[in-house]
């Protein structure tokens, strides 16, 4: 009996640790980059009821779930890889703490539940949902090996999000406020690259073979010309969302985060994981909710 005891503890506790790391796995602290989704109903809470909060946080965690099973996937294909990585080799797959064949089952019966009610919810969030997967396993066995098309497949990411914020709660978005958020998702993902390459810069085709195409010098040219556009343009989107002109007051909220970030990457090295400096970084973090503030003041008073 003692023996029987011992095994069922040891293979309760084997479970238990299975299913923390496959939540690990699926990047929880990275979930922050689904805010995106809340951005529609930020900019249109006049009509927000309770029924389109509900529909956002479901089109978040929906979002949460299918990114979760891209990261699954990615993390099988580039275990190998990762394992030479200074800070990803202590993943799960890469460590060798879960096993990956584990990991892609549970991911894929994720995703088809995540997509099944995707389209339940609404047929073109769906459709994108579905798109955002497709996109990211391309880039996951292809397109992360090609110069440039691999930072604007990540920052396309970003941009399905914003979308699909919108089509879940069907609220109309302004085509400045897509670029907007194409040309700050392109300032995200450039910088990650950066880091990249500060990080590998004696080794670069150990860990991405993509970063032998990139330099330095390069990325921050790229970065120049994608923050100078993406400031132009959401300043061009608080006087042409339809809302009050007011929605200019965030501009300085807008510029000062970019600026901050890029002390961040330039300064302390820092920038490889956007939702780390988010969560992290005090004056990233008191920007970002004194902008949502600031929206929501402008928007229920003077709008």
């Amino acid at each position: 009996m003692t023996n029987l005891s011992t095994t069922s503890k040891e293979k309760l506790g084997t479970s238990s640790n299975t299913l923390a790391l496959l939540f690990l796995q699926l990047r929880p602290k990275q979930w922050t980059k689904n805010i995106l989704v809340f951005a529609a109903p930020l900019f249109s809470f006049k009509v927000t009821n309770f029924h389109m909060i509900l529909q956002s946080l479901i089109g978040f965690f929906l979002f949460c779930f299918v990114s979760g099973c891209v990261y699954i996937l990615n993390d099988f294909v580039d275990r190998e890889a990762d394992r030479n990585h200074p800070e990803k080799k202590y993943r799960p797959m890469a460590s060798g703490a879960l096993n990956p064949y584990i990991a892609i089952c549970v991911g894929a019966i994720l995703l088809l539940f995540s997509l099944a009610f995707a389209f339940n919810q609404n047929i073109m969030f769906g459709v994108i949902l579905s798109l955002y997967f497709v996109l990211n396993v391309a880039y996951s066995f292809k397109l992360k090996h090609v110069v440039i098309v691999d930072v604007m497949i990540i920052a396309s990411g970003f941009v399905f999000r914003a979308i699909g914020g919108g089509l879940i709660i069907n609220v109309p978005f302004t085509p400045w406020f897509i670029i907007c958020t194409m040309l700050l998702a392109l300032f995200l993902a450039l910088s990650k690259r950066r880091h990249e390459l500060s990080l590998l810069q004696r080794n670069k085709s150990a860990h991405r073979k993509v970063l032998e195409s990139y330099s330095i010098s390069f990325v921050d040219q790229l970065n120049s010309i994608v923050i100078t556009g993406a400031i132009i343009s959401y300043s061009l989107f608080t006087f042409t969302s339809g809302h009050t002109i007011y929605l200019m007051l965030t501009i300085p909220f807008v510029i000062y985060g970019i600026f901050r970030y890029i002390y961040l990457i330039h300064m302390e090295e820092k920038g490889g994981s956007p939702e780390k400096v988010l969560l992290e970084d005090k004056h990233v973090l008191v920007t970002v909710i004194l902008y949502a503030l600031l929206v929501f003041i402008i928007l229920n008073y003077f709008d």
